[in-house]
């Protein structure tokens, strides 16, 4: 990897590592899957193809994202949480030039902006300030880089020997890379003051319901979580290990609009025994009322901003922009508390019955739209009961999709962990405030979505499209 400096990557996405397979308790990891196809069955030519179609769709999606908007906008910070849109469209440039480009031997195209678009030495609050390439300028440097990605890819496939290109690790690493920056548009997009037509990207939800179950039980005993075979997992997700898990039971479905509107209605923003400490203080410097956009409709109901115009609160969806603290304190009204990350993923991949582990909740089959709300069909969760098809082998619905869910876990190591390809993707954030989500959204791309993914946020960020479920011990 000559030529390659410290990392370009904005917090939040960012490659993972290989390792020898690790399996304990009797429990078997799942086979090597993306969800594009199976790496491991398809041959050099046919996996050639596939990474060059993933990498294509990726641009597809971000530009059909940025399309409506006018430039303006683009270019203007609107919150100190996100960058100007026009940063990421450049900064996902960069980054494939530096880590895909530079990293397997090529000059690349925009060594030159290495510094502008590099996430550490610019955070997000600052980007709005700098000298950042306009939208045409952007396009251009993003068509370049991809131009010669693409014939790169022609010219010595997808696979190689060294770590980078074995399974066409450091392809995935861009494409789900672009994605999770999409993730973070959307994210944007929602925040735009002017509002943002999403129109064309909406589908009629879901219209296989199923009533989920109140709650799912899982048995104690020694499970396995992580991965030491997924081709494109992250650094964090490795390796497979096992774990030791006490009896408990945990929500069959999200929590609901409507279920918060209950904790509303009963004072959980009033009530501080419902909350920890700092997030008492933060309910309160913040002026918390409410999940963010939410209004009052003036007869005693609520309304949302999603995407444009005021629209009244759907009951029956999963719950989505509240944070940590907010959604620890529903949990505690509730009688509950949050999962483990550990007992989310044991919930979601875990069959007690027969010992297996899977890299999805309904298998490991790759994802159809029948099986979950991923890949941005809709602007929003689907109703709770959708998707009965993917349910976990515990009972429990949407845990892929939908909303990310926060867990009580802090973000830390899994044992016998190595950073891979640099220690700035994951390994600089482990012990500090950040608490863990699972399971992806709506917004989230089938493939950056699996059972070991591990997403991490500062506990007062609510802008993400992030729910809750809970859980109790038995």
């Amino acid at each position: 990897m000559s030529g390659v400096g410290r990392r370009r990557l904005d917090r939040g996405e960012g490659p993972g590592t290989g390792g020898p397979p690790r399996e304990g308790g009797g429990l078997r990891t799942p086979s090597p899957q993306a969800d594009q196809q199976s790496l491991s069955a398809v041959g050099a030519d046919d996996l050639t193809a596939v990474v060059s179609e993933q990498l294509e769709a990726a641009r597809r999606r971000t530009l059909a994202l940025l399309a409506p908007v006018p430039e303006p906008l683009l270019s203007r910070q609107h919150s100190e949480l996100l960058s100007p849109l026009v940063w990421d469209l450049a900064h996902i440039a960069n980054f494939e030039d530096l880590w895909l480009l530079r990293a397997l031997g090529d000059e690349g195209v925009g060594a030159r902006y290495d510094g502008l678009y590099d996430a550490f030495l610019h955070p997000r609050r600052t980007r709005g300030g700098l000298a950042l390439l306009d939208l045409a300028a952007a396009r251009a440097y993003g068509d370049g880089v991809r131009e010669r990605t693409l014939d790169l890819l022609r010219r010595e496939g997808a696979e190689g020997a060294d770590a980078l290109r074995a399974d066409a690790f450091v392809y995935g690493m861009v494409v789900q890379h672009e994605h999770q920056h999409d993730e973070t548009v959307l994210a944007g997009l929602h925040l735009l003051p002017e509002g943002y037509d999403g129109r064309e990207f909406e589908r009629a939800p879901a219209p296989a319901l199923a009533t989920p179950p109140a709650e799912c039980h899982v048995p104690g005993g020694t499970y396995v979580i992580g991965t030491s075979n997924d081709p494109w997992a992250y650094d964090n997700e490795r390796p497979a290990h096992p774990v030791e898990v006490a009896p408990y039971a945990i929500d069959g479905a999200p929590v609901t609009n409507g279920a918060w509107a209950a904790f509303l209605a009963d004072g959980g923003y009033d009530r501080p025994d419902l909350w920890t400490d700092a997030g008492w203080v933060w309910r309160q410097d913040a002026g918390l009322e409410a999940p963010l956009g939410w209004a009052p409709d003036g007869a005693g109901g609520w309304q949302r901003h999603r995407f444009g115009p005021l629209e009244a609160v759907p009951a029956d969806e999963p719950v989505q922009h509240v944070c940590w603290y907010e959604a620890d304190a529903f949990a505690r009204w509730a009688g509950r508390r949050l999962p483990t990350e550990v007992e989310w993923e044991v919930a979601a991949t875990c069959d007690p019955a027969t010992g297996d582990k899977r890299r999805h909740p309904w298998g490991d089959q790759p994802w159809r739209p029948a099986l979950a709300n991923l890949g941005q069909t809709r602007l929003g969760p689907d109703p709770v009961g959708a998707h009965p098809e993917g349910r976990s082998p515990v009972g429990c619905f949407a845990m892929e999709g939908d909303v990310w869910e926060w867990t009580s876990s802090g973000f830390d190591r899994w044992p016998g962990t190595s950073a891979f390809p640099y220690r700035e993707y994951s390994e600089v954030f482990y012990g500090g405030d950040y608490k863990v989500l699972r399971g992806g959204s709506w917004a989230t791309d089938p493939s950056a979505s699996r059972g070991t993914f591990r997403n991490w946020d500062h506990p007062i960020r609510r802008h993400i499209f992030a729910g809750l479920r809970t859980a109790r011990d038995k």
